[in-house]
């Protein structure tokens, strides 16, 4: 796996696992932390897969790739639905502005 993309990926994962556990008081500052750490693990994701070569063309070919398994493997299920929405995103060369970012 790339390793932007796996630094990324085990920064958006802590800052998932420190949400999880939250209690009232920390609930946004964690959700915060988790939502920035979660959108740089997707530009990782975006400037590893822009660079290869040849790029996926669809999204049935980006998740068949053995480094986005590994990912897939490592997220919490309610994570994959979000990752999987991003990853749409990637392939049709669009970017989430961040007022449309999950809030």
């Amino acid at each position: 796996m790339d390793e932007n993309v796996e630094q990324a990926l085990e920064a958006a994962l802590r800052h998932w696992k420190a949400m999880s556990g939250a209690d009232s008081e920390e609930a946004e500052s964690t959700a915060d932390a988790f939502q920035a750490s979660f959108y740089h693990f997707i530009d990782a994701v975006r400037e590893w897969i822009n660079g290869r070569n040849p790029r996926p063309q669809t999204l049935k070919a980006f998740l068949e790739l053995t480094e986005v398994q590994e990912i897939v493997d490592r997220l919490p299920a309610p994570l994959y639905l979000n990752f999987e929405t991003e990853a749409e995103l990637l392939i049709e060369n669009k970017q989430r502005i961040d007022d449309d970012k999950y809030d």
